[in-house]
């Protein structure tokens, strides 16, 4: 359930800014520009004045989540980065994070990991 939790939350860390900072970025965009106006590859756009601005607020709404969700990536702890999912008797043979008592095999016999 921590992962889950973790995981809500850095979603929201991601999502939440860039929602306000689209909102912003759209007020501030079509103060400026008239969406009747704008043209994209060189042919007028054919939808009403809300479409565009609703298209607009996602086109910033993506590029704020692009730009949130990079800071979230490259914020990672190295612990996060470094660590390993799989459970150290799982470990393939020489893994260098293998510990020495999780080489022991669940008989016993400690002479079969050895001659692996």
């Amino acid at each position: 359930m921590r992962l889950d939790s973790d995981l809500a939350h850095r979603v929201m860390w991601v999502i939440w800014p860039a929602f306000l900072v689209a909102g912003a970025a759209e007020i501030v965009f079509f103060t400026i520009f008239d969406p009747f106006d704008l043209h994209f590859f060189g042919a007028p756009l054919d939808l009403s004045r809300e479409g565009i601005y609703t298209l607009g607020f996602f086109g910033f709404w993506a590029l704020g989540i692009a730009s949130s969700a990079l800071t979230a990536f490259l914020e990672r702890s190295p612990f996060e980065v470094n660590r390993c999912t799989i459970a150290p008797h799982e470990r393939p043979v020489g893994c260098p994070k293998r510990e020495a008592g999780a080489c022991v095999p669940v008989d016993g016999s400690a002479s079969a990991t050895r001659d692996a």
